[in-house]
């Protein structure tokens, strides 16, 4: 496993790559309501990165055929946004959205409400990002990897949420997706010990109902089997010597 660590240029630069995405996920959140499009939340999230001078990460990633990942209430994650996708009130949406800076990504998702949402969903998207926040109380150096999957699968347990295991968190830096793999759930061993320059995008995804989820026809979109809908929380984090700096939050 080829665990890159980076240097204080490196982290520098993937500080900047990370506050540069918190903003455009800041002025995307202000623009969720009903009645817009997927689509326009798209166009927006892409113009606002490239006004930065970055590039979107997620465009043709893979074959991946937009640059912010839309999905509304069962989708977990993938979703392609589409003009004739319309949010409606109730609806929650989750947005995934990375750049490039010089270089270096970044990388962070959240789910939004639309308008009013049921108690029920609004405890699922609370829960699910505190669960990150759960997690990373463990990114410490000289703790190891698995102890921050086993963190957020014991926080959320006590809920009766599924958690998504067929999709996972990952290493981040000069690609998108570097190792190692960061599972939410608990693993059988600890995992690879914890060090400084470490940068690791942790991602709770998390189902109302069971963990099991179905790829679309489009081979993109992923939603839950039983259409319960699901929220996802994420940020590109720095392991330090001491608390775990968050790249994509400053607040």
């Amino acid at each position: 496993m080829a665990v890159t660590v980076k240097s204080a240029k490196e982290i520098e630069l993937m500080r900047e790559a990370g506050r540069l995405l918190e903003k455009v996920h800041d002025e995307m959140g202000q623009m969720i309501r009903p009645g817009i499009s997927t689509m326009d939340i798209n166009e927006y999230g892409d113009k606002l990165i490239r006004k930065m001078g970055c590039i979107p990460n997620f465009l043709n990633y893979g074959g991946y055929p937009a640059s912010i990942c839309v999905s509304v209430n069962e989708e977990v994650v993938h979703g392609i946004p589409r003009r004739d996708r319309i949010l409606q009130e109730g609806d929650i949406v989750s947005l995934d959205a990375g750049l490039i800076y010089k270089g270096y990504h970044s990388d962070a998702a959240r789910t939004y409400t639309v308008g009013k949402v049921s108690e029920e969903v609004q405890r699922l998207l609370d829960v699910t990002k505190q669960s990150f926040f759960e997690g990373i109380k463990m990114a410490r150096a000289g703790n190891h990897l698995f102890d921050i999957s086993a963190a957020i699968d014991d926080y959320i347990h006590q809920f009766g949420y599924g958690i998504v295991e067929d999709l996972v968190g990952h290493g981040i830096g000069t690609s998108l997706h570097e190792d190692p793999q960061v599972p939410n759930f608990r693993q059988k061993r600890r995992g690879m010990k914890l060090v400084p320059g470490m940068t690791l995008a942790v991602e709770p995804m998390i189902n109302l109902g069971t963990f099991e989820v179905v790829w679309q026809k489009d081979k993109w979109t992923v939603t839950t089997k039983d259409h319960k809908p699901s929220a996802h929380y994420e940020n590109t984090i720095l392991i330090t010597d001491g608390e775990p700096e968050i790249l994509t939050l400053h607040r």
